[in-house]
């Protein structure tokens, strides 16, 4: 692949858009690649966490806006065909979505359009001083796509997505700390070590139970408060009977250290 790279390391897999020319902008090459890698990714039991970053300074700039336009001029875009194209990349959106092991977005420089979109679908978006994000779909007469309107309104609410989109404003780094699409700033040449540490920090969390909790969060708001505790219940007792259970029970009554230790963030340190 050269539109998309793929790396792994003990048990953590890192994605990198790579078009920097271009700003990492979606192009129909690069979006065949995460066709092809996401399911892998996605079958992978040795892969513990995954790292979603752009190369040259950007995230990525969102879809080919030159290609849209070439597709017009060429007579080939109809409704069904642009139809088409969005129904092919939802089988890899979903399985980004739906991944049952954590996905960490490292941001630097702009995250625009579908570019935006994608860190939407991390569990964790850590971000340089210089990242920023907006939804542009309005700027070119679209609405928001590669799962926005389902992902936003979870983070910022119902209101805030809305002005968001329709704004099609830009949002630096700060209101974005703010608003709670991003969990940390970290310098630029820190950035990946820190997304790194995230990452591998769930290499010895319980895989079980991070899936549980990743598969029920995202059903939280489409389910009522007694199929919740039913999941919950369900979920605890598959959790009590694995080995990992057993193991983390027995290192805290001896005072060993804990399997999982979520990394302290720089600015503790």
């Amino acid at each position: 692949m050269s539109n998309l790279t793929f790396e792994l390391t003990d048990g953590v897999a890192t994605l990198t858009m790579n078009r920097p020319d271009a700003r990492n902008a979606l192009s129909a090459e690069m979006k065949d690649e995460f066709a092809r890698v996401m399911p892998a990714i996605a079958a992978d039991k040795s892969i513990r966490a995954v790292i979603l970053t752009g190369a040259g300074g950007a995230f990525c700039a969102g879809g080919d806006i030159r290609g849209m336009a070439e597709a017009r001029a060429s007579g080939t875009a109809t409704v069904e065909t642009w139809r088409d194209r969005m129904r092919e990349v939802q089988p890899w959106m979903r399985q980004l979505v739906e991944l049952d092991k954590p996905l960490i977005a490292a941001v630097d420089g702009p995250a625009f359009g579908a570019g935006f979109s994608l860190a939407l679908m991390a569990d964790f978006v850590v971000a340089t001083p210089t990242a920023r994000f907006c939804l542009s779909f309005m700027r070119v007469g679209l609405v928001p796509d590669f799962a926005a309107m389902y992902t936003l309104p979870r983070v910022v609410g119902v209101q805030r997505a809305k002005e968001l989109m329709l704004s099609a404003r830009e949002v630096a780094v700060d209101e974005a700390l703010r608003l709670g699409l991003v969990l940390e700033v970290v310098p630029a040449e820190g950035l990946m070590d820190r997304a790194r540490a995230l990452a591998r920090s769930f290499v010895g969390a319980s895989a079980l139970g991070v899936s549980l909790i990743k598969r029920e969060v995202g059903m939280a708001l489409a389910t009522d408060l007694t199929t919740q505790l039913t999941l919950e219940a369900n979920d605890q007792a598959l959790c009590f009977e694995t080995p990992y259970q057993a193991e983390a029970v027995r290192r805290f009554l001896a005072k060993e250290p804990a399997m999982f230790q979520w990394p302290p963030s720089p600015k503790a340190t």
